[in-house]
């Protein structure tokens, strides 16, 4: 599950050796120290090359108390218990368990959450989520087999001085 949300397969990746040359080869191909050698041999792309920099995973094994601020995206699957602030989007994981007020740009939720959830886009309910608390968003989407118990409020909060300019009744 997690995979697919950073965009990696369940799959191992294929071996990407080249196939041995069938051609003959210059001399300093077949020294490794040769410099021209070190040129044509393939080098091992790191796992981690393929997660971009940007998205930050806690896996089901962490466990944490206390409050968790980041900037670009979050990926929970573990267990918190605690304040989650961000200007990023916060995707809880369908293992996480999160208690707290969570105080994101957008969140999606597979997983159970038991607290507020304020965002400034997107909230997202998917089909085996589970929410107890309040819901405050400029968009909204439950699908069908989500959980929600609690208020919502939906849509973009109206300008400050535009409410100031308007005359009390």
């Amino acid at each position: 599950m997690i995979r697919s949300i950073i965009g990696q397969s369940n799959n191992p990746p294929a071996d990407k050796r080249p196939e041995p040359p069938t051609a003959p080869q210059s001399p300093a191909a077949h020294n490794p120290a040769s410099p021209a050698s070190s040129a044509m041999t393939p080098r091992p792309q790191s796992a981690m090359s393929s997660v971009s920099s940007s998205k930050n995973v806690l896996s089901s094994d962490v466990e944490i108390k206390g409050s968790i601020k980041f900037s670009h995206d979050l990926i929970i699957d573990g267990k918190i218990e605690g304040e989650v602030i961000s200007d990023g989007n916060l995707t809880i994981g369908e293992n996480a368990v999160v208690k707290g007020e969570l105080k994101t740009r957008g969140v999606t939720i597979f997983g159970k959450v038991e607290g507020n959830v304020s965002v400034s886009d997107r909230c997202e309910l998917k089909s085996n989520a589970i929410l107890i608390g309040d819901i405050s968003a400029g968009t909204l989407s439950i699908e069908e087999g989500a959980t929600f118990m609690g208020q919502s409020s939906v849509g973009r909060k109206p300008d400050a001085s535009k409410a100031a300019a308007r005359p009390q009744a």
